[in-house]
């Protein structure tokens, strides 16, 4: 797949600035200056940018499918909890308790229930091999959405029966996890991390490797997106969105394609979640709970679900207002964000990316006011048509060349129809597109 050069010049410069320049700040501009970036900072813009690979797996099912997924948290949180299993088994005897388990293995006496392994859960026992902990965070949450995809799409259930079932999902999922003798630290969750692969959670140089290998990631799911969206698997998916039985008339199996988008989604989800635990350093069944979930759909309409760019703009964007906001007016956040979702979808229909085509129509509806000519617009295409409401009669047999005929209409005028022209330019109730009408009594 070739990028167009001035997405590839704007991706290379984007990537430029996020990739090499923060981390640059971070690590060499002094502490004192304003061009330094703290650590600090650079975990938060790390989680930005994992959010951001959620938007993605959100817009490439809403917007490219036609698939409103409303349990996509779900899968970042399993990908966060695979992680988190091998981080706080990582803490050692570090902990409060002073013990090889976890604290609140200690505290709520797992020696007693699992005796014969020293009061580890078994299941917890392979997620001591980071390679596994990395492995477990791709198939885990391709396994739940490979599952309920199957069952979901098997049974054609779509639209907002969908949207329903996957909250249905995570919220069921986000029950189980608040339960303690689930074994997987309840509300608290994991917390408390010391280190990775042997290296300081806290340390600058942890942090900046962290930020930049969600940055990689954001950019290589990026690209991913934009080549199967290129494809041919990419035009019947977005025919799947438009009309579904038509691609089924046509002989392939929806199913199948709605699958395979749905457990990617998940995938990419579940790698975003991963890196996100070590950077914010707590993972808990409230990154799976619905409202999660129905804010990374906040962050796809605000930006524009009908492009790749649109997520990542509505993701960032969206939650540094988020940050900035419940640091002054914490109180006032859940108004902010419903407000912005209402707005956005009464007066921005296509979010950020779709502002500059929406101006463009405003000003041409603005412009078409003050004349004479209406303008009659053609559905999701934008076709606009330029209607005469007084069209002039043209003399018998003239303007019938080549591509015209002649149609009698009930009340017996006769209809002569262009096939060149682009616009109707006349006259009664006529709705063919990109014709030219005109009418005239029959003698």
């Amino acid at each position: 797949m070739a990028l167009p050069k001035r997405e590839l010049l704007w991706l290379s410069v984007l990537a430029l600035i996020g990739l090499v320049v923060l981390p640059c700040l971070n690590a060499f501009a002094p502490k004192e200056s304003a061009l330094h970036v703290s650590s600090f900072a650079m975990s938060l813009y790390g989680k930005y940018l994992c959010y951001a690979v959620v938007a993605l797996g959100v817009g490439i099912l809403w917007g490219y499918t036609g698939l409103l997924s409303l349990g996509q948290c779900l899968f970042f949180a399993l990908g966060g909890y695979a992680m988190g299993m091998h981080l706080i088994l990582m803490i050692g005897e570090r902990g409060v308790y002073k013990s090889r388990l976890p604290d609140y293995m200690v505290f709520l006496e797992f020696d007693k229930r699992f005796p014969e392994t020293g009061g580890l859960p078994p299941w917890f026992t392979p997620f001591q091999n980071f390679s596994f902990a990395v492995s477990a965070v791709i198939w885990v949450p391709a396994l739940v959405a490979l599952v309920f995809g199957f069952l979901a799409f098997r049974a054609r259930i779509k639209g907002v029966y969908f949207s329903i079932l996957t909250q249905a999902l995570t919220y069921a999922a986000c029950l189980m996890f608040f339960r303690n003798d689930f074994t997987f630290g309840g509300n608290n969750g994991f917390t408390d991390f010391k280190d990775v692969l042997g290296h300081d959670l806290n340390a600058p140089a942890t942090k900046r490797a962290l930020y930049i290998a969600s940055g990689l990631l954001l950019l290589a799911t990026y690209l991913q997106c934009r080549w199967i969206t290129s494809t041919r698997f990419g035009k019947i998916q977005r025919a799947i969105r438009d009309s579904e039985n038509r691609v089924l008339f046509s002989g392939y199996a929806t199913a199948n394609f709605k699958l395979f988008i749905f457990v990617f989604a998940a995938v990419i989800s579940g790698i975003a979640g991963a890196l996100y635990v070590p950077q914010v350093g707590i993972i808990n069944p409230s990154e799976m709970s619905p409202d999660k979930s129905l804010e990374a759909v906040v962050w796809v309409a605000v930006g524009g679900r009908n492009s790749l760019v649109g997520p990542i703009f509505g993701a960032l964007g969206v939650n540094w207002l988020k940050s900035y906001t419940t640091h002054s007016w914490p109180e006032y956040w859940l108004f902010i964000l419903g407000g912005l979702f209402v707005f956005v979808t009464l007066l921005m229909p296509k979010g950020i990316v779709g502002l500059p085509e929406q101006f463009r129509v405003w000003k041409q509806r603005w412009r078409v006011g003050s004349s004479p000519l209406g303008v009659a617009k053609e559905g999701a295409m934008g076709t606009e048509h330029r209607v005469s409401p007084h069209p002039a009669p043209l003399p018998e047999g003239e303007g019938q060349g080549e591509g015209e005929r002649d149609r009698h209409t009930p009340d017996g005028r006769a209809t002569v129809i262009s096939e060149k022209s682009n616009h109707v330019e006349a006259a009664g109730e006529s709705h063919v597109p990109n014709r030219r009408v005109a009418t005239e009594d029959v003698p």
